[in-house]
This record gives C-alpha cells, sequence and structure tokens, in this order.
C-alpha cells in the first residue's frame, strides 16, 4: 500500500512540473519591458569560492546584482553581520555590492582572511552568493640549513630533495645553475612532481657545486633560491650494474584518490644502471584514448578530465637489461557535486502552479538543501502555496506574495554548489511588443508572416482581424502560432491591407495594427545565350529583367558561379556584361543573378572561345592620364574623388595613384595620398581640417606611370582643435638654475586650424604642488628658470589653436639644469700589485652632493720621480675614467722603481668635482731594460774592448752586468759559450787572451735584484797575426789562456769543440705538436735572418679544401691553433712572412676524442704538470743528443785535452758527447732555467693579477698582449739569448708547450 502512495505522489510531482512547462510564463527579453516589470534579485558577478588575494595589493571582492527595484548589498564574514561602516579601510562601490579593501593604506590582508557571504535584496526577495573564502597569497623564505656535500659513487642512484616551504597557492619548483641555466634533465636525471632531483644512476659529469633549488610564487611573482647542493662523484675501477629499484613511490602498492574533471598525475621514478625505462599499463582495461598522455619522459602519467571510469589499478614497470620492478596505484575518482538540473527562474500568474527542481549528482552523492531569501527553508516564513519534497519545491495557487528567491545546496565532502532561482509572481495587463503600423513586405505566392508579440499574466488570449471593421480571422487559410504570430501560407495580392492583433485577459486589453503589401515577382524577360567567340575578340551577355515597379533591383554577373576576375576587360552594364579582349581563360558559365529584398532570380550562358588569326605586333606604352576628375559627398573629414581613365595602351592600368596639394600652407607641393587598384575609379578619402586640397591622379601600368591628371577643383576643409600633441618631449637644464623644455612643433598640416600656440605645464616631481603652465606661440622651447638644482620635473606639452585644444598629452620625466659635484671621493687606497700595476679603491660620494646624473669617477695619477734617479721630469698626468657607480679601479703601465701621487674626482654631465687628496705610492724594482748600447773597439791579436752604456730604464738598482761570448770559425761552427759578471759601476772592459783572426759573438745584458733584463748582441774579430803564423786547426789546441783581461774576472772554460751553425738560406724545421680536444700548440725551430714574421697554415687531413692561415703576432716560434674538432687527423705547416714560397714541410696530428663537459681538467693537477714537465725535459734532452750526433756522425779529438779544464756548471749533456748546440745568426735560443720564467721588460705576469680588463679604466696610454699583460712605453722587442744563456722567454720546447695549454 506504501509503495502505490509513492507512486501516485511520483505522477503528482511529474504532472506538475509538465503543468510547469506549459503554463509557466515567459518573459520576452523586450529591454522597455524588462525594465518595467517587478524581478526579485539576481546575482550576476561574484569573485570566486577559493580566493587568494596578493597581501600587496587591495582586496576585491566582488558581488553584482540585477532586480526591480534594485536591490540593496548587505555581508556577512565568518557568519556573522559585516558591518563596512565600523571600518574604514572598507568601503563599497556605488551601486553595486563589490567591497574594496585597501589594504595599500596601512591595512593588512592577513586581518580580513576569512569566509564572507553577500545578500542581494529587495521587495521581492533576496539572492546570496556563494562562501567566498579569502586568503593572503604566502611566498615564505627557505629554510636555514646546513648542505653536506654530497659524495656518491658512479653508478649509484641519487636524490636532491628540494623540500620548498609551503606557500599559498604552492610554488613551481625548478632546479637552475649559478648561471640561472635550467639543468638538463633526461630518462636518467629527472624532477619529481615533489620537486625532488632523482638520478637512476650517477656519472663524473653530474659533479658541480651548484644543484640549486627554486619555488616560484607565481602570484605574488617572486622567486626563492634554495642553498646550492654540492655533488661530488667518485669514479670505480668498474661500476657494477644493477637491476631496477623504484625511488618514488616506495613499496609495492599504493593509493591515489582524485576528483572528477580534475587532471590525474602518476609518478614512478626508478634507480638503476642501465637507466631504466618506464612503462603504463592499466590492469583490467586500457588506459583512456585521446587523455592519456606521458610525461617526464614516460615517469609520469597524465590523465585529463577523469571521471568514475577511470577508478581502478594502474601498474607501472621499470625495466632495463638485468630485470624489471612494478608498482601498482590504486586510483579512486570522487566527485564533487555537479548539476545535473540546476533550478530555473520561475515567472507565475496569480493562481498558476509551478515547480522548482535542484538535481545534482556527485560521489558521494550530496544531500541536497533549500533555502528561501537567503534562510533555511525550515525556518523561512512560511508560504500555504509551497511544498518541498527532497529536491523539488512544488507550488500551487500562488499570489504576488508567493514572489522569493530560493537557494539550492547541493554538498558532499568535497565541496558544495549554491543555485539561486526565483519565483515572481506577476499580475499584468496585456503589452503588445511589436510595433505598432509596422509593414511587412512578400512576393505573391510565397508565406506571409505577420508578428503579434506580446506579454502579461495571467496569460492573454490573442485574436486576429483584418481591416478596421473587419471579422475575426477563422479557417485553413490561416495558421495562428503560439507566439501570436499569423501565418497566411500563400498570399496574394488581394491579401495586402491592414491587420488587427487584439490582446486580452482579465486585467485589460490591447490591440495593434500592422500592413502587409504583396509584391509583383521579379522576371528575366530576356537571358544570356550560348556566344562563340574568337580569341582576342569581344562579347556581350544581354540580361533585360522586369519586377515590380516598388523594388530597387541589383544585378550581379558571376563566372563559374564564383564572382568576376578582377579585370578591367569585363565591363557590367545595365543590362549587360561586355568582355574585352577575350582569352582563353574566359572560357566558362556566365550567370546573370537579379536581387531584391524580397526575391533573387538567375540565367545563365556558355561562353566558348577558339583560336583567332594571327594579329599584328601590338605597341605597348604607359597610359594616358586620367581626366575629368569630380569631387562629390563633400563632408567636414572625408571627400569622394571619380575620374575616368586614360587610354591604357595595350597594358592593363594595375593601379592609380592620388595625390593632393595644400594650396594653402605649401602651394605647388604635391604629396602621396593613397593607391587604389586599376579597375576602381572612385575612392573616398580621409581629410584634415584646415586644408586647402587639390587632387590629380596618375595612372600605373607595367610599361611606368602616366602624367598626372589635370587637378581637381579645390576644396577647402574646416578649421577644427589639433588632434595630436607635439612629440619628442623633453627637458634638460642647460644652467644649475633652469629647466629647458624642448619639443618638435607640429607641421602646418597637423595644426588644423589658425592660430597654432602650445601650453607648457610643469610641476617638480614627488612633491605635492599644482602645474605651472603658460601657453607660447608656435616655437619649440622653453625655459623655466629659478630652479633647484638637478631635480625631477613633470612635463606635458599641448597643442592648441583659436578653436580649441588637443587632447590631454602625456607626462614626461625631466631635470633641471646640473652643477658641478660638491664632495671628493673619500678613503682613497692604493694597492701595488706588481712593479707595473696598481690597484685603487675609493668610497663613493652621496648621490645627492652628485648634483647631477653620475657619470663616472676620474682618477688621476702621475709620476713624481724614479727612485733610482731621483732626477725630476715633466710631469705627464694620466687619467682613467670608470663609469657608473664603482669604486675601484686598475692603474696599468706603471714604471717600477718609482713614485707616483693620485687622486679621484666624481664626474657629472656638468663636469667634474673637486680632487680628492693626493695619495702617494711606490712601485717596487722590475727587470731592467737593455744597456743603452755596446761597442767593441781596439781589436788586437788576442784582445778586443768593450764600452756599454747603462740601461735607459734601470726600473731600480742596477746590481752587475752580464757578458757571454762564443767564437764562430769560417764554417759556422759555435765555439764554447763564456760567462763573465760585471760590478754595476764599471762601463768598459778588455778582454784578452783571444784567438787571432776569430770572430766572437757577445750578449750582454743588465741585471737588478729582481732579475736580468733584455740583452743586446754585438759581433767583432781579432787582427791576424802578422808574423805569418798559421792559425790551429778547428777544434785543434786550447781555445783560450786561463786569464783573459787584468781585473782576473771569475771564466768559464769549456772545451773548443765547435757546433755546426745554420745555414745562411732561411729554413723551418722541427714542427712539434701537441694536441689536445679542441685546440694544438705547434712549435718550431726556424734558420734564417733576424725580424721575419710566421704564419701557419692548417687543414684537415685527407681533404682538398683550402689551407687556412693564422698570423704569428711577433716573432714568436710557437702558436696554439683553437676551434678544433675533436678526434679528428689535422695538416699544419708553418712559413715566414715576406719570403715568396718558404715554408716547412707538412706535419700531422690528431686531436683528442671528445669528453664529458663536468671531468675534472687533469692538466690543471699539480702532480700532473710536475709529470709532464720532468718527461717534456727528458724528451728533449734525448731529441737534442740525437739531433747532434745525426749531424755531426762523431766525435773531436781533442776531447782528451777539454777534459783537463772541464767545468761541472758548463758539461754536456752526455759524457761521452762533447757536442754543443747550433748557432744561429739569426735566432738564438736560451736555455730554460730552473724557475725562470721572467717577463721581458715592463709586462706583467698573467699570475701576478686576476684582474680582468673590465677592471682597467679608460683612455690609458698603452695596451694589453694576447695573454692580457700590458706593454708599457718602454716594452722594446727583446733579442734571443745564446743556445747555452739563462734566461727563456718563449722557447720552443715541450714545457712551453705544455705552459700554453695549462
Amino acid at each position: 500500500m506504501l509503495k502505490k502512495k509513492n507512486i501516485s505522489a511520483s505522477k503528482a510531482s511529474l504532472v506538475l512540473f509538465l503543468c510547469q512547462i506549459i503554463s509557466a510564463l515567459d518573459v520576452p527579453l523586450d529591454s522597455k519591458l524588462l525594465e518595467e516589470l517587478l524581478q526579485p534579485p539576481t546575482i550576476t558577478q561574484q569573485s570566486p569560492k577559493d580566493y587568494i588575494v596578493d597581501p600587496r595589493e587591495n582586496i576585491v571582492i566582488q558581488c553584482e546584482a540585477k532586480g526591480k527595484p534594485p536591490p540593496s548589498f548587505s555581508w556577512t564574514r565568518n557568519g556573522t553581520h559585516f558591518d563596512i561602516d565600523k571600518d574604514a579601510l572598507v568601503t563599497m562601490k556605488p551601486n553595486s555590492g563589490t567591497l574594496v579593501i585597501n589594504i595599500m593604506n596601512g591595512g593588512k590582508a592577513e586581518a580580513y582572511e576569512g569566509v564572507y557571504q553577500c545578500t542581494a535584496r529587495n521587495e521581492r526577495g533576496a539572492a546570496i552568493s556563494n562562501n567566498i573564502v579569502i586568503r593572503p597569497s604566502r611566498s615564505p623564505l627557505w629554510t636555514k640549513e646546513k648542505l653536506e656535500p654530497n659524495h656518491v659513487r658512479e653508478g649509484d642512484s641519487l636524490v636532491l630533495h628540494c623540500r620548498p616551504p609551503v606557500g599559498l597557492p604552492p610554488p613551481i619548483i625548478f632546479w637552475m645553475d649559478n648561471a640561472f641555466q635550467k639543468l638538463p634533465q633526461s630518462e636518467r636525471v629527472s624532477q619529481g612532481l615533489n620537486g625532488d632531483l632523482y638520478f637512476s644512476n650517477v656519472q663524473p659529469e653530474d659533479s658541480r657545486e651548484d644543484y640549486i633549488c627554486y619555488a616560484r610564487f607565481n602570484h605574488t611573482q617572486t622567486i626563492q633560491q634554495k642553498q646550492p647542493i654540492s655533488v661530488k662523484v667518485f669514479s670505480t675501477k668498474s661500476v657494477t650494474e644493477r637491476q631496477p629499484v623504484l625511488l618514488t613511490p616506495t613499496g609495492s602498492t599504493s593509493t591515489k584518490v582524485e576528483l572528477r574533471g580534475n587532471v590525474l598525475l602518476l609518478e614512478c621514478i626508478a634507480a638503476g644502471l642501465p637507466t631504466p625505462v618506464i612503462r603504463w599499463i592499466k590492469e583490467g582495461g586500457e588506459l583512456p584514448a585521446n587523455r592519456t598522455f606521458f610525461e617526464n619522459f614516460k615517469k609520469t602519467l597524465k590523465i585529463i578530465d577523469v571521471s568514475e571510469a577511470d577508478s581502478g589499478n594502474y601498474k607501472c614497470i621499470a625495466r632495463n637489461t638485468l630485470g624489471s620492478v612494478h608498482h601498482v596505484i590504486s586510483v579512486t575518482v570522487k566527485a564533487a557535486p555537479y548539476w545535473i538540473t540546476a533550478p530555473r527562474n520561475l515567472v507565475l500568474s496569480p493562481g498558476e502552479d509551478g515547480t522548482l527542481i535542484c538535481r545534482a549528482n556527485g560521489n558521494p552523492k550530496p544531500n541536497i538543501s533549500w533555502l528561501a531569501n537567503g534562510v533555511p527553508i525550515a525556518i523561512a516564513p512560511e508560504d500555504p502555496s509551497r511544498k518541498v519534497d527532497g529536491d523539488t519545491i512544488i507550488f500551487s495557487h500562488v499570489q504576488e506574495r508567493s514572489s522569493a528567491v530560493y537557494q539550492c545546496n547541493a554538498s558532499n565532502e568535497y565541496g558544495y554548489l549554491l543555485a539561486n532561482a526565483f519565483v515572481n509572481v506577476l499580475a499584468e495587463p496585456p503589452r503588445i511588443l511589436t510595433p505598432a503600423d509596422k509593414l511587412y513586405q512578400v512576393i505573391a505566392d510565397s508565406p506571409a508572416l505577420l508578428d503579434c508579440a506580446y506579454f502579461g499574466s495571467p496569460k492573454p488570449e490573442i485574436e486576429w482581424f483584418k481591416g478596421v471593421k473587419g471579422s475575426i480571422l477563422r479557417g485553413s487559410e490561416y495558421i495562428f502560432h503560439y507566439n501570436g504570430t499569423l501565418e497566411i501560407p500563400v498570399a496574394q495580392k488581394d491579401s495586402s491591407g491592414t491587420y488587427t492583433c487584439v490582446a486580452r485577459n482579465e486585467l485589460g486589453k490591447i490591440q495593434n495594427e500592422v500592413q502587409l503589401e504583396v509584391k509583383d515577382p521579379t522576371m528575366i524577360i530576356k537571358q544570356p545565350e550560348y556566344k562563340v567567340i574568337q580569341r582576342y575578340g569581344q562579347v556581350s551577355f544581354e540580361c533585360i529583367i522586369k519586377h515590380d515597379s516598388t523594388l530597387l533591383p541589383t544585378v550581379i554577373w558571376l563566372k563559374d558561379n564564383d564572382v568576376l576576375p578582377d579585370d578591367e576587360r569585363f565591363l557590367v552594364g545595365k543590362d549587360n556584361l561586355t568582355i574585352m579582349n577575350v582569352t582563353d581563360k574566359d572560357d566558362g558559365t556566365y550567370t546573370c543573378v537579379v536581387n531584391t529584398t524580397l526575391d533573387s532570380v538567375s540565367a545563365s550562358a556558355v561562353l566558348t572561345v577558339v583560336a583567332a588569326p594571327p594579329t599584328p605586333a601590338i605597341i605597348y606604352a604607359r597610359p594616358n592620364p586620367p581626366f575629368d576628375l569630380e569631387l562629390t559627398g563633400q563632408l567636414e573629414r572625408s571627400i569622394e574623388l571619380s575620374w575616368i581613365p586614360g587610354d591604357e595602351n595595350n597594358s592593363p592600368i594595375t593601379n592609380f595613384v592620388i595625390e593632393y596639394e595644400d594650396g594653402l600652407h605649401e602651394p605647388g607641393v604635391w604629396h602621396h595620398q593613397t593607391e587604389v587598384p586599376g579597375t576602381q575609379t572612385t575612392v573616398h578619402l580621409k581629410l584634415s581640417p584646415y586644408v586647402n586640397y587639390s587632387f590629380r591622379v596618375i595612372a600605373v601600368n607595367e610599361i611606368g606611370r602616366s602624367q598626372p591628371s589635370e587637378p581637381s577643383e579645390q576644396y577647402l576643409t574646416k578649421s577644427a582643435s589639433p588632434d595630436e600633441n607635439p612629440s619628442n618631449v623633453q627637458g634638460i637644464g642647460s644652467e644649475p638654475d633652469n629647466l629647458v623644455i624642448t619639443w618638435e612643433s607640429l607641421t602646418d598640416f597637423q595644426s588644423n586650424g589658425p592660430g597654432l600656440q602650445y601650453k607648457v605645464s610643469w610641476r617638480q616631481k614627488d612633491v605635492d604642488d599644482e602645474w605651472t603652465s603658460v601657453i607660447v606661440a608656435n616655437v619649440s622651447k622653453y625655459i623655466v628658470s629659478g630652479t633647484p638644482t638637478f631635480v625631477p620635473y613633470e612635463i606635458k606639452v599641448q597643442a592648441l589653436n583659436d578653436l580649441g585644444y588637443a587632447p590631454e598629452p602625456s607626462e614626461v620625466i625631466g631635470h633641471s639644469g646640473e652643477d658641478l659635484p660638491m664632495v671628493a671621493p673619500g678613503n682613497v687606497q692604493v694597492h701595488v700589485i706588481n712593479s707595473t700595476l696598481a690597484k685603487v679603491h675609493w668610497d663613493p660620494v652621496p648621490l645627492k652632493s652628485v648634483r647631477g646624473h653620475l657619470q663616472g669617477y676620474k682618477v688621476y695619477y702621475w709620476k713624481v720621480q724614479s727612485l733610482s734617479r731621483r732626477s725630476r721630469r715633466h710631469v705627464e698626468k694620466n687619467i682613467l675614467t670608470f663609469r657608473g657607480n664603482k669604486t675601484f679601479g686598475m692603474l696599468p703601465g706603471l714604471e717600477p722603481y718609482s713614485s707616483y701621487k693620485l687622486n679621484v674626482r666624481v664626474v657629472n654631465g656638468k663636469g667634474e668635482g673637486p680632487a680628492s687628496p693626493d695619495k702617494v705610492f711606490k712601485t717596487p724594482e722590475g727587470v731592467p731594460s737593455s744597456p743603452s748600447f755596446l761597442k767593441i773597439t781596439n781589436p788586437t791579436l788576442d784582445s778586443l774592448t768593450l764600452e756599454w752604456g747603462s740601461p735607459i730604464h734601470p726600473n731600480g738598482v742596477l746590481t752587475s752586468y752580464i757578458l757571454k761570448f762564443q767564437p764562430i770559425n769560417n764554417t759556422h761552427e759555435l765555439g764554447p759559450l763564456v760567462e763573465i759578471r760585471i760590478p754595476a759601476n764599471e762601463s768598459s772592459l778588455i778582454l784578452k787572451n783571444l784567438n787571432y783572426s776569430t770572430r766572437y759573438k757577445f750578449y750582454f745584458n743588465a741585471q737588478t735584484s729582481v732579475g736580468s733584463g733584455s740583452q743586446i748582441t754585438e759581433e767583432a774579430v781579432t787582427i791576424m797575426d802578422e808574423a805569418g803564423i798559421l792559425r790551429p786547426a778547428v777544434g785543434a789546441g786550447k781555445g783560450y789562456s786561463e786569464t783573459l783581461f787584468a781585473t782576473s774576472p771569475v771564466m768559464h772554460t769549456v772545451r773548443p769543440t765547435f757546433y755546426k751553425v745554420q745555414p745562411l738560406y732561411p729554413r723551418i724545421r722541427n714542427i712539434t705538436t701537441a694536441a689536445a680536444e679542441t685546440y694544438a700548440n705547434i712549435s718550431w725551430e726556424y734558420e734564417g735572418p733576424d725580424h721575419t714574421n710566421f704564419y701557419v697554415e692548417y687543414g684537415v687531413a685527407g681533404s682538398k679544401e683550402d689551407w687556412k692561415k693564422e698570423i704569428v703576432n711577433g716573432s714568436r716560434s710557437f702558436f696554439v691553433l683553437k676551434g678544433l674538432t675533436p678526434g679528428t687527423a689535422y695538416k699544419v705547416r708553418v712559413g715566414a712572412e715576406g719570403l715568396s714560397g718558404f715554408r716547412s714541410s707538412e706535419d700531422v696530428f690528431e686531436t683528442g676524442p671528445a669528453m664529458a663537459s663536468r671531468q675534472v681538467d687533469i692538466a690543471t693537477q699539480g702532480w700532473f704538470i710536475g709529470l709532464m714537465c720532468a718527461v717534456a725535459l727528458l724528451i728533449l734532452i734525448l731529441l737534442i743528443v740525437c739531433f747532434i750526433r745525426r749531424n755531426k756522425g762523431g766525435k773531436y779529438p781533442v776531447k782528451e785535452k777539454e777534459d783537463a779544464h772541464a767545468d761541472p756548471e758548463i758539461q754536456p749533456m752526455k759524457e761521452d758527447d762533447g757536442t754543443f748546440g747550433e748557432y744561429s745568426d739569426a735566432e738564438d735560443h736560451k736555455p730554460l732555467k730552473k724557475g725562470s720564467r721572467t717577463p721581458s721588460d715592463r709586462t706583467v705576469k698573467k699570475e701576478d693579477s686576476d684582474d680582468s680588463l673590465v677592471d682597467y679604466g679608460e683612455g690609458v696610454n698603452g695596451q694589453f698582449n694576447e695573454d692580457g699583460s700590458f706593454i708599457g712605453q718602454y716594452s722594446g722587442k727583446k733579442e734571443k739569448e745564446p743556445a747555452e744563456g739563462n734566461e727563456s722567454s718563449e722557447a720552443p720546447s715541450p714545457v712551453n708547450a705544455m705552459n700554453s695549454f695549462v
């Protein structure tokens, strides 16, 4: 029995719902009607439910509603009334419910966190908004933590934890390095959903110090940075491969809950070696097509727009060559409430019935509750016409007091839905919304529809009459529609007339008249006919029509059901279409379409083009000028210009150029106005005010431009206020107490009228001050006097004329004039780095004292005196400029062992400020320059006299001179090298006990406590024995006596064995290469004239490409080739500039294979450098011994005599080989003395300073070498020393090659 009752109730609900559909009123969307009808409030706009606000900006909580009468608004906060009048920071927008909380005036966003709800109320009910949860966004800083370096073995897995701060909303995580470059990710290295960085296995290239996790908080546009994490990978002899192990998630199973409609993200990251590959499957089903995506190298499964059907078990499988591992994720899809049927507004008449239905679904199923005017319906005022039945409210016999707004709330644990729907009970007399005396026009024998839109409550009845006193219309010849429209299915001419619509209900009656006119149909009485025409001929199609005299027809021609080609050969007349100069492409079907406002007809014909007989050659020329220019449609800002084209002279006109003359401002000058296609003979031109226009037209074809047409009549446009303001407005002071405002004036054409002037306005920026304005004549500059020094001003310049002002101009920022800075930099400190370089520091001056744009600082420095000479000279000040707010700089090119002074000054746009107190500093000693001269005089049989001058630049206190000499015989063989140390106060020396008639070569240089300076060389010959005594044979007898000069300096006696010197002709030999991954060091030995510049040519071995050429600076005997391809064989050869065709033989080398970018550079390790130096030294010794043995092929018989005088310091490299290095007139090589890397005079060693070139100011009197060292004004060219000297600049040895790599 109970079951039957439920069925009856359900049927009753269905019947009432159908009654609602049938009887409920539809309110037409007529704006006037809607303004007059009473209507309960409707929420039209509101803020989102979860509203995260920027704590730095004002909080705006939106609530907009409509209704009649307009609703009033109120708010609740956390469930209680929110009185906005008691909070000065909270305001409500006029005619709106939107709240504005003024945080920027001292409020704190945290104080306004909470749940807000808006109520819009009028006499017909109250609508409420959603619960709007206000929360300020948060971007907290990272928690300080001590991060230990991660030491991990190659092949092991690694997880770098990010652990970002908890923000609102959550941040976006990414990993970068110190250079703000994103760290590369791959199947091996990737970022997880939690932000951690996972390494399936680490490789040596993963070693780095700057793994940095960044958190970007988009809401506040801030980025927080975690402290850098260090990873050091240590390699082992063998790396053990491992089968996959899951890093995340852990275990074999896990669960995941996601909401319907969201994006489902599942992640699996595995460790293993080789790197595992991830695969995803769904147990018992397929992954959804078109909604499944794989991200993060297939480690992340992404399914968009999930539904309950996506619930199930998802398995990820990680596999490599050693095995696999899997993890099952059980996914459950829940659902927040979603609408099945949302309640809709209900408009009823008194006494009618209706229903509101609210149906929603979700998982779990949502709970449905009703409110009336924002109050739970259980405690709302009772309404006898209302009955609540679950998700339905049933209304019966409603009255006007039943009007209300009802809220349906569907909620479950995952969210809620809130919908407002009103019940509006109206009692309104009939209204007819169709305009009175509306005219309807139709074609005879077609349907006619006469509208009678109406509204009333209760719903009115509609009746139709014909004529003023006609009877009511009935019968099958008429159709009466539900919306009041009368349809006459087949209208005839006698159907024309007046029709009356009458609407009545119990509250009144109203009627409206409309007019119907029935027109004659449009017909084509002469249709186009089939045509056959010869090529290049002319053809016409006729299309003569008949139409109703009250209708205006338009005729359109189509070709093959498309618009006619854009070709001037097609001429459309009133009743025909003519095609000139017919071509093959004109073949087709041509259709004449006639349209009126009521009907359309068409007719077609076919055109066939056939070959034409030969025609004479066509002469092409420029078109004739257009003529009959006519101005029509004159308006203030536009005009119509039409013309007749001239003869095109067998070349179609492609376009017309329209030009204009301004007879008022620039008579006789024609300007380009516009261009139109060649088929157009009328153009609509836009005009400017206050211009006396004349126009002319020029026709253009492929041959060229026609002569201009005759000018049109003149047309003077009316004056108007300017449309634009001056451009390029600037404010720059020329004096400390003025502001010069400049701008680019408008042209006469832009003035738009007479009396052009400018309104110049200014006010001091950031000061609460009014604008000061002045109106000036048509000039481009105005000077404001009496301004403070260098303060910012807001400036604007507005144009005006006799008719008014231009639009409001934009503001620009300028500055009043600058003055010289008032304060000198303080705390000037100088740090001397080496003998030629110093670093200066100073404190910046306060910006207020700069009194202008800070351009930088100037350092003045000058040499006071040399500490070695104590003689003053003309003081030449050097100036270095350091741009911007820099507080330090480098002083290059200083002279060693000198006293200097400097001061610092700040610079602005006006000039320099006062100088700081002079700072005195001194440079240490350096190596001296070469002796100023070396002369050899008074040759005798066994002696020579040497005279020399002290170095021009001693660069310190001289400690001694070093003299080296050796004999040379006629066969270019080189004798032993002798070295003598001479006191620094000597200036001459007599060498005695020399061999007669023998050539000697001398090497001479000075020394300070720092080291030896550059050397000079000379040669001299002792005279021949006049007594005819025979010279001893080369290599026989004793070369020198025990005493060579009277003062008995220390002598080094060596065996008189001679070496072969290099031949007189030049040659390059012993090319050696030391190749790395992308570069190679090339070194060689040169025999030939001095002062030769070299070049290196290279290319890929076996390639036919041209040699690439690199010039070697100076006369160095080595060069570094850069930018080479790893693992490639190259050919190389060396040549000498200026010696045609002179170059070395080819050599081949191969670059090393490409190495991982993060490997440790072994070439920078100390133990490796030491080992390589030792190996290189041994190789050099072996090469020299082998080379000597190959060239000499034996020993000299004088070895036994020389053994008696052997000195340990000059023993040969092999005890059993008494040979010496080769002698070279052109280039003598010094031996590589232990620890000797002394640079040439006035150069700075690379290791002496780590400062980059940006630390050097502008304007120094010097330059920089390729290695970054500074070349001062005394850095003269240094000669190379003999083969057994004690200094080396750049010896072509493996050691130097290694130095060039390091």
